[in-house]
Parts: structure tokens; sequence; C-alpha cells
């Protein structure tokens, strides 16, 4: 699914660059990932002293892809969200093959990871034995087609 668009060309300075996917389970509560996702960044953004943000529609983060409607549904929450907060967004086109260049900062906090949970709180019963995302016993059919034989094993690797 390719985002319509007329725009063929932009670009961002003094920015933080979003790379950003959506996983099957944030499907479970998308605006709770907005509005996580939307504070996590702004306590990065505050600790960088930025206040402009490239989205950065990045699939290949993640071997368990949200569908695209509803992946393309946060990121465009996730911009208005921080456009609400006085900060200054541009989001790359979703679902198009895009030729980027990036220069980053040499400084401790140029370079960071977060994973947004889409549960409240630390309600999860499990932990994945290979990303070791948190999770619900009871999402994991929605995540995982062999989820029976996973959560019934003994010695289950993830188990909390």
């Amino acid at each position: 699914m390719a985002e319509q668009t007329d725009k063929r060309e932009d670009g961002m300075k003094d920015c933080v660059v979003l790379f950003c996917c959506v996983e099957k389970l944030d499907e479970k509560n998308p605006e709770y990932v907005i509005r996580n996702a939307t504070n996590n960044i702004l306590a990065r953004l505050a600790q960088l002293k930025v206040s402009q943000v490239m989205i950065y529609p990045y699939a290949h983060l993640t071997s368990t892809l949200g569908s695209p409607a509803c992946a393309l549904a946060i990121l465009k929450g996730l911009e208005g969200s921080l456009s609400a907060e006085a900060i200054e967004v541009k989001r790359a086109p979703f679902g198009w093959y895009k030729e980027f260049e990036i220069h980053g900062k040499g400084h401790p906090l140029a370079d960071l990871s977060m994973t947004i949970c889409p549960y409240e709180g630390t309600e999860c019963d499990f932990t994945c034995p290979y990303c070791h995302h948190p999770f619900k016993a009871g999402d994991a059919e929605h995540v995982c087609g062999a989820a029976q034989e996973c959560t019934t094993r003994q010695g289950f690797v993830g188990e909390k």
C-alpha cells in the first residue's frame, strides 16, 4: 500500500529522524502506542534540545509487521500528536522505496533505540525469546501461529 503524495523530494536539518515500524501487537491499542511514543519522543527531544522530527517509515525493523492500514494510521497519529506539542514534523511517504542521506552528530545520544509497548503498565505474561518484547498470553495467537505450542511448553524461554 503506497500512500499518495505529490511531494517527490524534501529535507530537514538539525532534526531527529525516527525510523519507525508498526508491529502486529501495536494493533491491539493504537491510541496507547501513539500516546506512549509521543511521550518517549518528547523526553528524548528535550534531552537533545531539538524541536524538529522526520518520521521515516521503515518496515525492515521487524519481522512481525502490522497491517499497512494500521501502520499508516499510527504514523499519522504520531505526526499529529507531535505537531500538537509544537514540534515541527515531516513524514516520509508510507509504502514507498525512498532514498535518503543522513549525517549523524558524534554525540552519545545521537543513536538511540526504543521499543514502544502496546500495553499500559506491566501487565504482560511472557517475554518473546527472540525479540524480548513483552506480550500477554491471549495475544500470542495474534503474533505467532505456533503460539499454543510456545505458551504451553514447559520451560518456555521467555516466561516471566
